[in-house]
């Protein structure tokens, strides 16, 4: 035999073993990502860290699936969301309020949920999202410098003289511009805005969030301020001689709506290790962890807080199907009113 064609042979030989051993390295690495896909869950949280994350961490533990968190503002992520499209890796999104999910919703950028998950908790009349905890819209006082017969039955009579400068509000949090959305949506832009400017004349303190209004009311700075109800909660437990408290206005007043956390899957993901996430924070486990240890009130019947939260009457999430559409309204109209958002 020709040398030369021996050495053909060898080549063509040692080709084909080459080509089937990359085959099986190419096929083996494809096997192992999508072992570790269906054993992963990405999240996109616009709920703060130290709120959110012990319950997230539970699900891990109690599922073996691998959890990553990107937390960020719940409308910086909803935008965020909406630029990656459909290369986001993102497989479940969750909103501190509404409005920044039904503005994905709204540009169908979130899976429809099951029947059973959406009979559970309210959500949204199309069925691609749900709440999983809520919290009421007051006003925080300092009892000190606030008598009780100074107290407003609505969120209108804060712009009277006597409260001029001694108020405060967070205009960059997701809450306060659910809440503002809510507001416009029920008496007007025109009413909405001429209540903010007044506000504004009002000589209304500006805040980075809630907490740092309840902190403020707390140590005298500012005599109140709109807030979610469970802040100042959480702050009496923690000290119990703070002279803050929290005021309701009147039943249906809109100073006192409910806002909610809320949660929906992005499409294209890991949909089924989010169905279980989702499932899971409207378990009985979860919402008992939202009601005693971030002092929210439970979407699912049933659960006791062992702390005396004095619970609204009712909780109506129905009117955030509206909030997709209005929050993009609700933002040009803060900024007009003179505050940089």
């Amino acid at each position: 035999m020709h040398p030369n064609y021996k050495r053909k042979v060898n080549l063509i030989v040692k080709k084909y073993i080459y080509f089937f051993l990359g085959m099986m390295f190419v096929s083996s690495a494809f096997v192992g990502c999508n072992s570790a896909d269906e054993e992963s869950l990405v999240i996109y949280s616009g709920r703060s860290q130290y709120l959110i994350n012990p319950i997230l961490d539970s699900f891990a533990e109690s599922t073996g699936i691998d959890v990553q968190v990107r937390y960020g503002g719940s409308v910086d992520l909803a935008l965020l969301i909406e630029e990656e499209g459909e290369k986001s890796p993102a497989d479940v999104y969750i909103s501190k309020s509404p409005g920044p999910v039904a503005y994905l919703a709204e540009r169908d950028l979130l899976s429809d949920l099951p029947e059973d998950v959406l009979a559970i908790s309210p959500g949204s009349d199309a069925g691609n999202w749900v709440a999983v905890s809520g919290r009421q819209r007051v006003l925080v006082y300092n009892r000190e410098n606030v008598t009780e017969s100074e107290l407003p039955e609505s969120v209108f009579e804060l712009t009277e003289a006597k409260w001029k400068g001694r108020l405060a509000i967070a205009p960059r949090n997701g809450s306060f511009q659910d809440f503002f959305t809510l507001f416009r949506l029920k008496h007007g832009d025109d009413v909405a805005l001429d209540w903010l400017k007044q506000m504004v004349a009002n000589e209304v303190k500006v805040y980075a969030n809630n907490n740092s209004i309840v902190q403020a009311t707390a140590r005298g700075e500012v005599d109140g301020g709109l807030v979610n109800h469970y802040y100042n909660a959480r702050l009496k437990v923690e000290n119990p001689d703070t002279p803050s408290a929290n005021h309701r206005f009147v039943d249906g007043d809109s100073g006192s709506v409910t806002i909610a956390t809320v949660a929906g899957i992005i499409p294209g993901g890991n949909e089924k290790n989010a169905e279980k996430l989702i499932r899971f924070l409207l378990d009985t486990a979860a919402q008992q962890y939202f009601t005693d240890r971030t002092y929210e009130y439970p979407v699912l019947a049933g659960i006791e807080s062992k702390h005396d939260l004095s619970k609204p009457p009712t909780i109506d999430f129905g009117d955030f199907n509206i909030l997709g559409s209005g929050l993009e309204r609700t933002l040009e109209l803060i900024r007009e009113a003179g505050f940089d958002i």
